[in-house]
Formats: structure tokens, sequence, C-alpha cells
């Protein structure tokens, strides 16, 4: 009896190693699964509900527009056109988005990261440096500069930035492995948080003076 017990707990033990170590976008079980986008929904579940594979069209697989520049007149001087589930519904289960990215002079697509999908950037246009920092303790850098054709892969969960560094404006896509990845900005997220994160925090974490965490925290808030 004791033999039977400690199998299946054994087996329960593979099966919820086996679910941690393939944590990903669940995987289709038929053909597709085309999203409802419904945001009044009373259901929240863990992705999208499919629409009725007989009431599909093709318009449920298109978008257009990408070759539209997007508006880089910012403070950061970039722009981001995301295609996720929530434009495209047919990416629905597929784990895949794509993304435009327009950078003016000089302009950051500032340090950030998408907790759910890594990227693979490609430069259409222009020159950017780009780089992403591993995780404690070392937090190393890895930095490159990417001229037109280039192709660069910025891994899942890690800081990452691109940063225009010549005197013309640069084009750039982007393909994410997951149908929503997700994105965190982190400046955003230290200063702009709702509510506000307790300064004191702010002051001991990053080593500054209160004065520095005040005015973050208000130009961030606006």
């Amino acid at each position: 009896m004791m033999k039977g017990v400690h199998y299946l707990v054994t087996l329960a033990l593979l099966a919820l190693a086996s679910t941690l170590a393939f944590a990903s976008d669940p995987s289709p079980l038929q053909d597709f699964c085309v999203a409802i986008n419904n945001t009044h929904s009373a259901v929240f579940v863990n992705g999208k509900f499919c629409k009725d594979p007989m009431l599909t069209t093709a318009d449920d697989f298109f978008i257009s527009g990408l070759d539209i520049p997007g508006n880089t007149k910012n403070q950061l001087g970039s722009s981001v056109n995301l295609v996720n589930v929530d434009k495209l519904a047919g990416l629905n289960t597929l784990g895949i988005s794509l993304a435009r990215i327009d950078f003016a002079l000089h302009g950051l697509s500032p340090l950030h990261t998408h907790p759910r999908g890594t990227k693979l950037l490609i430069v259409l246009k222009g020159t950017l440096l780009v780089g992403f920092v591993t995780s404690d303790p070392d937090n190393c850098l890895f930095t490159k500069t990417l001229n037109q054709g280039d192709v660069f892969v910025l891994p899942v969960g890690l800081i990452h930035f691109q940063l225009n560094i010549r005197e013309t404006n640069a084009v750039a896509f982007s393909s994410l492995s997951s149908q929503n990845p997700g994105v965190i900005t982190m400046a955003n997220a230290i200063f702009r948080s709702n509510p506000p994160i307790n300064p004191d925090v702010l002051i001991k974490a990053f080593q500054v003076d209160k004065n520095v965490v005040d005015y973050l925290q208000k130009i961030f808030h606006g």
C-alpha cells in the first residue's frame, strides 16, 4: 500500500515538474482558436475564449497598417505598434506576436522586460545599440550594435533596451514568443506605480537622496 502511495506521489511530483519546466502559451488542440475579445465579460480566463470555427473568416487572421511609421514625437523618441492577440484574434494559442518599432534621431526603447516572451529583433533601417542584462548575481551586460539586416535575440524576462545611435530615423521589427508577451518598463513600474512606492524603499534601494526620489515620482506621475 505504501509503495503505491509513493508511486502516486512520485508521479504527481513529475507532473508538477513538467508543468513548471514547459510553462508557456497554451498549445492549440485544433487547427486554430480565434479569440473572442470580449472586454466586458464577467469571466476571466488565462487566455481567450475561442470563436466557433464555422464562423471564422480570413479577416480573423489579417491586419494591416505596419507599413505606417509610428509617432515618435514624445520624450523617448520611439513608438511601438504591437500586434498581439488583442489586435489579431487569430493569434490565440499560437504563441507568437509581432511589433514594429520606430525611432527618431537618438530615440530610445527604454529599459524594459517582457515577462512572457523572448524577443527576436531585426533592424530594417538605421543603426541601433541593443542589449540585455542577465539576472543576479552576475548582472552581465550583453550588447551589440545592429545595422540594417542584423538580428539579435533578447531572452524572455530579461531587462533590455534599444537606442538609435545615428543621425537618421531607424525602424525595427520584433517577433515575440507569446500571443500576449506583456511589457514592464522599469522606470514606469518603479516611479509611476499606483499608489506610489514608499520613498524610503526607493531611497535605500537606489542609494540616493530623498529629493531625487521625490523628483522622479513627481515627473513620472505628471
